[in-house]
């Protein structure tokens, strides 16, 4: 049996790892484009930022320590640019050349490619993006010399690389088309998240687009008599009438699947080109499965349908396709979005959908807000932890999300495992967590979150927390 992959990151690599501990006699080749394979991708922007200190530690695996490992066949630099889906095989661009391969299953995972706004100026070599080790040691090289940078768009990647290039001692300006930082978070949770870039010195805007990038023919030349920026390398104009200097401009707008080989190849796609698959990562074509960011999922809640770009599904992804392969794949859970991200001395992470995702779906739904400490009061260094919480007008939960300095990660977990659970308000009240005074209140964030939710419809809020309810105009 011959099992191909296409693409050696998350999906692909942990498609080719379950399978050959599934089959130790299937021959296994991983086909990936680029210069390397299980590299480290979300650790990117902390090595441009200096906190991962080593490249290396970056490159989980190579070709040579997958062979050795789990005798797989990985090929660097190996392009798939074609697929016969009759005549099972993959037409491959090599160093020397083309070559065909037949397979018996073929796994895609080839990921998604950053979105280049159409507007002038993103060819100049200043332009870049965050999605490769090469990008990444670009960056960490040029944040050395550099004094400005600009950064489009303030979702988890655009928050990460502003707050590298800060450690790095650059002036930022984050550049944001939506009125808000972090747009997957309700606005009143983003706020907090802006409050904290403005304080650590990024300048922040929200509301506008960049307009273009133009090189400076004056750079170089301040000691002439030119202003502090004229010695920057480009210049971002916005959509506000304003610019601004640069040395450095990260591209972080967005995604978008990379389908153009399964589109050629004439699998069925879905509105914004993701490749649809079934409960078993199953494509349209019997002998064809697909993994990871390229793909359309389920969301938990919602039920709609798209392409949700996270690692930990993309993992999940890949392993049950090599599951169903080898005949033994369970269903997919619906995905539910969870996701954090570190801004500074704040974390803000979230799970299931959001308000504005609940409006888009027309789903009925109320908001609890609180404001807990993130352990016992009277201990030394309790700080404020502010957590979101959304419910259908029954009580069963349809979301979270929270921001602060630290337990954040703790209370968004257990509300993800309630969320996948279908607990209602009164189930999350019950949960027996673990409770000291270094770690947590004796009635824990989430439990004490819930209990407000339950306590709605029988009194007035206690322990001091605000309540607001929000949704297609349904009161309590």
């Amino acid at each position: 049996m011959r099992i191909i992959v296409i693409g050696g990151v998350a999906g692909g690599m942990s498609a080719a790892a379950r399978a050959r501990r599934l089959n130790e006699q299937a021959e296994i080749i991983v086909f990936e484009k680029g210069k390397y394979v299980s590299f480290a991708n979300c650790g990117l922007p902390y090595h441009v930022g200096g906190e991962i200190e080593q490249e290396s530690y970056l490159l989980l695996h190579s070709p040579a320590s997958l062979k050795a490992e789990l005798d797989l066949d990985v090929r660097i630099e190996h392009e798939v640019i074609g697929i016969d889906r009759d005549a099972q095989t993959v037409l491959v661009a090599t160093p020397e050349g083309t070559e065909t391969f037949e397979y018996d299953a073929l796994v895609m995972s080839p990921g998604a490619d950053a979105i280049l706004p159409p507007i002038d100026g993103m060819d100049l070599p200043q332009v870049t993006h965050l999605r490769t080790v090469d990008e990444a040691r670009e960056l960490a090289a040029r944040a050395s010399t550099a004094k400005r940078a600009v950064v489009m768009g303030a979702g988890f990647i655009g928050l990460e690389t502003a707050e590298a290039f800060r450690h790095r001692g650059l002036d930022v300006t984050l550049v944001e088309l939506a009125p808000q930082v972090l747009p997957p978070l309700a606005p009143e949770m983003s706020a907090l998240v802006e409050k904290e870039l403005i304080a650590h010195g990024v300048d922040v805007r929200v509301g506008v687009a960049a307009t273009g990038v133009q090189a400076n023919s004056a750079a170089g030349d301040s000691a002439a008599g030119g202003s502090a920026a004229d010695d920057a390398a480009v210049t971002v104009a916005l959509s506000d009438g304003s610019s601004v200097p640069a040395d450095i401009v990260v591209v972080s707008v967005g995604v978008r699947p990379n389908t153009a080989l399964a589109r050629e190849a004439g699998l069925e796609l879905d509105p914004r080109g993701a490749i649809l698959v079934d409960e078993r990562q199953q494509t349209s074509d019997p002998h064809i499965w697909a993994a990871g960011d390229a793909i359309a999922v389920r969301h938990g809640v919602t039920g709609q349908v798209g392409p949700v770009p996270l690692a930990g599904p993309a993992n999940r992804q890949g392993r049950r396709a090599a599951d169903a392969i080898m005949g033994r794949a369970d269903a997919a859970q619906p995905v539910l979005g969870t996701a954090i991200v570190r801004a500074f001395d704040l974390t803000a992470a979230m799970t299931g959908a959001s308000p504005r995702m609940l409006d888009q779906a027309g789903i009925e739904y109320f908001v609890v807000h609180t404001h807990p400490g993130n352990h016992a009061g009277y201990f030394p260094g309790s700080e404020v932890l502010h957590l979101m919480g959304v419910f259908s007008p029954e009580g069963t939960l349809l979301g979270a999300q929270a921001v602060g300095p630290e337990g954040v990660d703790k209370r968004i977990d257990v509300l993800a495992t309630a969320l996948r659970a279908g607990f209602s308000a009164d189930d999350i009240a019950e949960l027996e967590l673990a409770y000291a005074p270094p770690s947590d209140p004796p009635r824990t964030p989430s439990t004490c979150w819930a209990s407000l939710r339950r306590m709605w419809s029988t009194g007035p809020p206690r322990c001091g927390q605000r309540v607001t309810s929000r949704g297609l105009g349904t009161t309590p």
